[in-house]
């Protein structure tokens, strides 16, 4: 499928071929659903702690015997009932990150990528680099391309004045190749990718298939060149003299 490539400002630069494979599968929200919710469960940071009975300060002794007084027996006083006691069932520090296919996540992207064709909402730039780190002008720049919320995926490394251009425009983020998830591109209405992003990450997402068939013909090659073990043989038991 071809795309038009412009420049900023919205001049025409050609066109570039789209990898059908990548761009033109078909959207899968239930897969998005669950790359989304793998990629915010794996940034929490899990530090909330809550103190239990055995951890908070206090004595141990047993503030009154256990018959007689009229009172519920108790054996000390850090007891989640008691004032400054621990708590019960409280958060504990840990990690909400939790196992997610490599294959489902490259099935996530590639439908988040095909949703944005899809609805029109996908833009190739022949680079995205600025004369100067000003905003005024990006911003006008953008608004004759009719973007005001877009994620902007650059080449392997960020043009430093395309960047602080950029920084304190509303709704438009800038990240490089490497950083391209699906969170990011739902998040806003349009994503912009340059076309160097685009050789990048049509590369990486066929290689992970087009890698597999040759790992697995390796791996099934050595398993048969390996030499077979030989049997191990049990010595002869020696037999005991006649006395």
């Amino acid at each position: 499928m071809k795309l038009q490539v412009t420049k900023l400002g919205g001049t025409k630069a050609g066109d570039i071929e789209l990898d059908d494979a990548i761009f033109a599968v078909p959207v899968r929200a239930d897969i998005m659903h669950r790359m989304i919710n793998w990629q915010l469960a794996k940034r929490q940071a899990g530090t909330h702690h809550t103190k239990t009975r055995a951890e908070v300060s206090g004595t141990g002794k047993k503030p009154w015997r256990q018959k007689g007084t009229g009172r519920a027996r108790a054996g000390d006083l850090k007891r989640p009932q008691d004032r400054q006691g621990g708590v019960a069932f409280g958060p504990r520090t840990r990690s909400h990150a939790f196992d997610l296919p490599k294959k489902i996540r490259a099935l996530a992207l590639k439908s988040a990528l095909s949703s944005k064709l899809k609805d029109g909402k996908l833009v190739v730039l022949d680079e995205a680099t600025a004369k100067d780190h000003k905003t005024k002008p990006m911003a006008v720049t953008l608004a004759k391309m009719n973007i005001d919320s877009a994620l902007i995926i650059s080449g392997a490394e960020i043009d430093a004045n395309f960047a602080r251009a950029t920084s304190n425009i509303p709704k438009i983020d800038v990240l490089p190749v490497q950083g391209l998830n699906v969170y990011d591109i739902l998040r806003r209405e349009t994503l912009v990718m340059t076309k160097e992003a685009v050789e990048t990450i049509t590369a990486r997402l066929k290689g992970d298939a087009v890698e597999a068939a040759p790992a697995k013909a390796e791996k099934a090659a050595k398993k048969a060149a390996a030499p077979k073990k030989a049997a191990a043989t049990k010595p002869a038991a020696k037999k005991k003299d006649d006395k």
